[in-house]
């Protein structure tokens, strides 16, 4: 007598091969990994560019937060003295540096700013070299600045920026990258290479937004 128990059509039930359940497998993942895509791309606001993308070369030390942060309210000056914030810079791409003339990595990489602002002297991009420099140094800020044109003075010698900003500044340099909005969507601490094609690719990305 058979010993394999038959269905209630009399045949013996059927496997499914290991092959099918791979395939199926491999569908639902396919699946869900669409669903994510979608589930990101809807809490991404409209227009707004991926800057991870530039987080590579000279750029790899790139900060990229999850949404855009707010700018602080806080007080700079000018060359001229004159008081300023960064909402005095708003439909403008924002490279704002916070540096000081006794900090190498930050004169080493000064030059490269210039050549940054200087391809883009026709465009909406202003780059900001915020000194933290104490007041007796201002000569040697003024110096900096001559040396790397079309550069400005500008001034913050009580740190103020520098601890306003969420997160703090955690050394010199750094960079803070902000969009045409004034928000800020990318950091980076340390030196970098501004005029290097990554950066030109992030400013460029930030330009095209509307």
């Amino acid at each position: 007598m058979n010993q394999i128990q038959s269905n209630e059509d009399g045949a013996a039930p059927r496997r499914r091969s290991p092959l099918k359940w791979a395939i199926g497998a491999v569908l639902l993942i396919g699946v869900a990994a669409v669903l994510y895509v979608i589930a990101q791309a809807s809490f991404k606001p409209a227009g707004v560019a991926d800057l991870k993308e530039f987080k590579k070369a000279s750029l790899e030390k790139l900060d990229v937060p999850a949404q855009p942060r707010g700018q602080p309210a806080t007080v700079f000056t000018d060359g001229a003295g004159k008081s300023l914030t960064l909402a005095d810079f708003k439909g403008q791409v924002v490279v704002m540096n916070l540096w000081a003339t006794w900090c190498a990595p930050c004169k080493k990489e000064m030059p490269t700013l210039a050549k940054l602002q200087a391809r883009y002297a026709t465009q909406p991009l202003k780059v900001l070299p915020i000194s933290v420099d104490r007041d007796d140094d201002l000569n040697l800020v003024q110096a900096e600045m001559a040396a790397n044109p079309p550069l400005q003075v500008y001034r913050d010698p009580g740190y103020k920026l520098s601890f306003e900003l969420d997160p703090r500044a955690a050394g010199y340099p750094t960079t803070v990258i902000y969009d045409r909005q004034g928000r800020e969507r990318a950091r980076l601490a340390g030196d970098a290479d501004w005029s290097s094609p990554e950066a030109h690719a992030l400013v460029e990305a930030l330009l095209a937004e509307h």
